[in-house]
């Protein structure tokens, strides 16, 4: 979560070979406009974003460690709308949220608790309750738990994704030198006990701070501190396929602190958002695809 002790761990692994390894930045996305500097302090560290399926023109937000277990809703403008208070769980370090089918289609908020900047804790979690059919103010639910594991020992992670295709969850490690991709289904969150997640791919970066996949499953975005990663998935292709491939590198407008990313529906378009530090205030930034 910290940026600093990220960018020294970052150019400890990869001074040597950072110049090499980075694609040529593609030109499918415009370069990424400024669309409202956020001033609310409750929302300072804003670590996870998500485009509503229900509600035009609305995103939610989250913020991370010590923060209250609140999920957030503004409109693409940046202005303000209400909050959801998650019942019955706190906030130890919430960093990143998604939007997707739920046990019964429909679409789910999931909540990513998964920093752990030291690997000492030995489970992580993963909440998820459905998408609000109608938004006020102030609303409280009472979200269904995953608790999770991985192979091998304690990771920190940052990075959420939910396949609209066929619900599975990913989520992406941060601080190892390659950073690795896990899994789990939706039935972790059914079962009372705990659920050890699978390892499959491990990318050619590290330092993931968000990821996101458009509504239809045919675009899949991971970020670090420095770059946005593009990759497309072509039909009746599963999700770690996809990511196995080389990915394309977008426009990336620099962020002090950038841990959110997310598509709106159709993926046009897609978001970031930073944390507030050095004294530079949260901007939300929308990302363009071109014809």
């Amino acid at each position: 979560m910290r940026f600093i002790f990220s960018i020294l761990v970052l150019l400890l692994f990869n001074a040597a070979s950072w110049g090499q390894n980075q694609p040529k930045v593609d030109s499918i996305f415009t370069e990424g406009k400024s669309v409202k500097t956020i001033s609310n302090p409750e929302l300072e560290e804003m670590s996870g974003m998500a485009i509503s399926r229900k509600h035009s023109n609305v995103w939610y937000t989250h913020t991370d460690s010590g923060g209250e277990p609140i999920v957030y809703f503004l409109d693409l403008e940046g202005n303000e709308l209400g909050e959801i208070t998650l019942k019955g769980v706190k906030n130890r370090d919430w960093e990143d949220m998604a939007i997707g089918p739920g046990p019964d289609g429909m679409p789910y908020i999931y909540v990513a608790e998964i920093g752990d900047n030291l690997a000492v804790h030995s489970e992580v979690k993963v909440y998820r309750f459905p998408e609000p059919e109608n938004l006020k103010e102030k609303l409280e639910v009472n979200p269904e738990i995953a608790t999770l594991v991985y192979p091998g020992g304690a990771r920190d992670a940052e990075s959420l994704l939910v396949d609209p295709v066929d619900g599975k969850l990913y989520l992406v490690s941060k601080r190892d030198k390659r950073n690795t991709l896990y899994s789990f289904s939706q039935e972790a969150f059914g079962n009372e006990g705990i659920t050890e997640m699978e390892e499959h791919h491990k990318f050619s970066f590290s330092s993931s701070t968000a990821a996101d996949i458009s509504s239809d499953g045919s675009q899949i975005l991971i970020k670090n501190y420095f770059a946005i990663y593009h990759w497309n998935r072509e039909k009746g292709q599963s999700l770690i396929e996809a990511l196995i491939a080389a990915p394309k590198q977008l426009p990336y407008v620099p962020e002090p602190q950038g841990e959110a990313i997310a598509f709106e529906p159709e993926g046009k378009f897609f978001y970031t958002i930073s944390e507030k530090r050095f004294s530079i205030s949260p901007v939300l930034y929308r990302y363009q695809a071109k014809d």
